[in-house]
C-alpha cells in the first residue's frame, strides 16, 4: 500500500509541510496547487525543477496535484476561468512528475435535461482532451452525488482524461452512499483515492440543514475500511492511499493515526 498525505493539512508552509511527510514515512504527496507558493502562475521552469528535486530528494514522490479552484465547471460565468487555470495545473503536474490532478466538477444532476448536466458535458471534453494530450488524468473526487450518478457523467463523456479521485468519506457523509458498493461503481475510473472518514448526521440530512456531515479521524467514522480495502484490491487498484484531515485541532496526529490504521490495515489484509 502506498500511503500518501496532503501536505497543507498540516498547517504548515508548504516546504515544512512536505519535510513532515517525509520526517513520518509517508511514500507521497498531494499538495493544493491553486495558491501560495505552488501555484502555476508563481513557479518559474526552474522553480518547478528545484521542487521536484526538493521532493524527491527527501524520498517522496507526488501523488497527484490538487487543482480545484473552488467553482467546479457547471456555472457559465466560471468556465473560461475554471478552464484556463485548470490546464495550467495540468502544465504544472507534467513538469513536476504526476499523472493525476485531482479536482472537483460540481454537483453532476440525476437528470440529464438540468443545465447543470449540459453545461458539464459542454465544458468537460475540452480540458479533458487537454489533460489526455499531455498525459494528465483530471480526476473528479466523489461525493456531491451518487456513484452510479457520477459514472453516468463518465460514461456519457467517453473521455480519455476525466478520471475520478475516489474519497470514500464524502460519499458515506454526503450521499448516504457506501463506500465498497460505490468504488464497484466506479472501478474503471478510478486513478487516485483520499483516505478520509466520517458520518453523516441523519437527523440534520432529513432536514436538508447544512451541514449534515462529520469528518472524523480514519476509523472512528461510518466507511468501512476492511471491505472498502478489499474491493479496492478486488478491482485492481494499485494508486496511492492519500491521507487528507480538513479539520480538527492536531491534524498531525490524526494523520499519523491514520497511516498506522492504513498500516495495519494493509497487514491483517494482505494488501
Amino acid at each position: 500500500m502506498k500511503i500518501g498525505v496532503i501536505p497543507d493539512c498540516f498547517r504548515l508552509p508548504i516546504r515544512e509541510g512536505i519535510k513532515k511527510a517525509a520526517e513520518l514515512k509517508m511514500d507521497g504527496i498531494q499538495p493544493y496547487a491553486t495558491r501560495g507558493d505552488l501555484d502555476p502562475k508563481n513557479l518559474t521552469r526552474t522553480g518547478r525543477k528545484d521542487l521536484r528535486h526538493f521532493v524527491e530528494s527527501l524520498g517522496l514522490k507526488f501523488s497527484a496535484l490538487v487543482g480545484d479552484f473552488g467553482h467546479g465547471f457547471t456555472k457559465p460565468d466560471k468556465l473560461d476561468f475554471v478552464v484556463s487555470r485548470t490546464r495550467e495545473v495540468v502544465d504544472l503536474a507534467v513538469d513536476l512528475g504526476t499523472d493525476v490532478v485531482t479536482t472537483h466538477i460540481g454537483v453532476v444532476p440525476d437528470n440529464t435535461d438540468d443545465p447543470a448536466w449540459k453545461n458539464l458535458c459542454q465544458a468537460l471534453p475540452e480540458i479533458g482532451n487537454y489533460a489526455a494530450s499531455r498525459g494528465i488524468s483530471l480526476a473528479t473526487e466523489t461525493g456531491p452525488e451518487p456513484a452510479v450518478v457520477l459514472k453516468k457523467l463518465l460514461d456519457t463523456l467517453a473521455n480519455p482524461g476525466l478520471k475520478v479521485n475516489f474519497d470514500p468519506a464524502n460519499l458515506v457523509m454526503v450521499s448516504d452512499d457506501p463506500a465498497p458498493q460505490a468504488a464497484r461503481t466506479l472501478a474503471p475510473y478510478i486513478v487516485h483515492t483520499h483516505a478520509k472518514d466520517g458520518r453523516m448526521l441523519r437527523d440534520r440530512y432529513a432536514r436538508k440543514e447544512a451541514p449534515w456531515w462529520q469528518e472524523l479521524p480514519l476509523g472512528e467514522g461510518d466507511v468501512n475500511f476492511p471491505e472498502y480495502l478489499r474491493v479496492m484490491k478486488e478491482i485492481g487498484y494499485t494508486g496511492f492511499f492519500t491521507i487528507e484531515r480538513e479539520v480538527g485541532e492536531n491534524p498531525e496526529a490524526d494523520i499519523i493515526k491514520a497511516r498506522d490504521f492504513l498500516r495495519k490495515m494493509a497487514q491483517e489484509l494482505c494488501l
